[in-house]
């Protein structure tokens, strides 16, 4: 405290000296004679406040919290708003466990999805699950044999697709709109639209639903997953204005990564011990392990007595 209060000081002191040396018969040296006998009065006042106890400090705080927006009051009010309405935010959650619902309450976002509608977590009172997965590009085939087992189960997914997926997979994009699936928007070029600016982001949008449209004959397009989970305010009411809904997940774990594949056990473990009413489930379409778990970590759910949604169906969404 005695640090931060001398280099106050100091800054104080020779400010002060040369604005009194401006002063008509004032010298430097008087100036900074009256200075110092000044700041020598502030300095004790500031010493005898950093000694008082935790109670009295809350009872000045008032006064440091009115000095404190005066600071800032010289800053331009439209400078701040613009940093808060493109600041940049990365998914994040606190995972489910032992039954215990996941959280998003510490992340610091929860106000920006509640106001822009931004889905994480579904109806929390029914036992219903959200399959969901990212196709920014195809690895051996993997989507396919998810596909297979979806049909087998008879369990509905959504895919989002970048505009790579759509150029370099048409027939697997046509498959997923006729087996019943719904198709997502996950950007063209997956690039981080937080600071995009809005009618950059809008574009990235139409274009994918545009090729899809074009390709499908399907023409609704509702929902949007950020590329790598980061979003802001400008890019959830940017895309909002188009008519998407921002969905983002409450069950995750690293399977992106084709060269750390750690088998199918892995997979089911990490995704059936998280397992929790309302979840809405990411898994990426490039992992093998998740094409080789798919069909048992459906089996594990119905065994627990969970039903599998499409998003059309979430009657309810959660924010905790």
């Amino acid at each position: 405290m005695n640090k931060s209060i001398l280099a106050a000081a100091s800054c104080l002191l020779l400010t002060g000296a040369l604005a009194y040396s401006g002063a008509p018969g004032m010298s430097v040296l008087s100036a900074l004679g009256d200075a110092v006998s000044t700041m020598s009065e502030k300095f004790d006042h500031a010493a005898a406040a950093s000694t008082m106890s935790e109670r009295d400090r809350h009872a000045v705080a008032p006064s440091a919290e009115l000095a404190n927006k005066s600071a800032h009051a010289t800053l331009p009010i439209h400078d701040m708003q613009a940093a808060a309405w493109s600041k940049p935010y990365h998914f994040g959650f606190k995972k489910s466990k032992n039954g215990v619902l996941p959280s998003i309450a510490e992340e610091g976002f929860q106000p920006l999805m509640e106001k822009h509608g931004a889905v994480f977590l579904g109806d929390t009172a029914m036992k219903e699950l959200y399959l969901t997965f990212d196709n920014g590009y195809e690895k051996d085939g993997l989507t396919g044999k998810i596909l297979d087992v979806l049909k087998e189960k008879q369990v509905p997914a959504i895919f989002f697709i970048t505009g790579h997926y759509v150029k370099t997979e048409p027939e697997l994009v046509k498959r997923m709109t006729t087996e019943g699936h719904l198709v997502g928007n996950h950007s063209w070029s997956h690039p981080d639209m937080s600071t995009l600016p809005q009618e950059k982001v809008k574009q990235e949008l139409a274009d994918v639903k545009k090729a899809v449209a074009d390709l499908t004959g399907v023409q609704k397009m509702d929902y949007l997953r950020p590329p790598r989970g980061i979003f802001s305010d400008s890019m959830l009411a940017a895309s909002a204005a188009e008519g998407y809904r921002n969905i983002f997940w409450s069950i995750a774990y690293r399977d992106w990564d084709t060269s750390a594949q750690r088998g199918a056990d892995y997979a089911y473990q990490n995704v059936t011990t998280q397992l929790h009413p309302g979840a809405v489930i990411l898994l990426h379409a490039v992992s093998r392990d998740n094409a080789q778990a798919l069909g048992r970590i459906i089996d594990e759910a119905h065994k627990q007595g969970y039903t599998f949604k499409s998003l059309d169906q979430m009657g309810k969404r959660t924010y905790r």
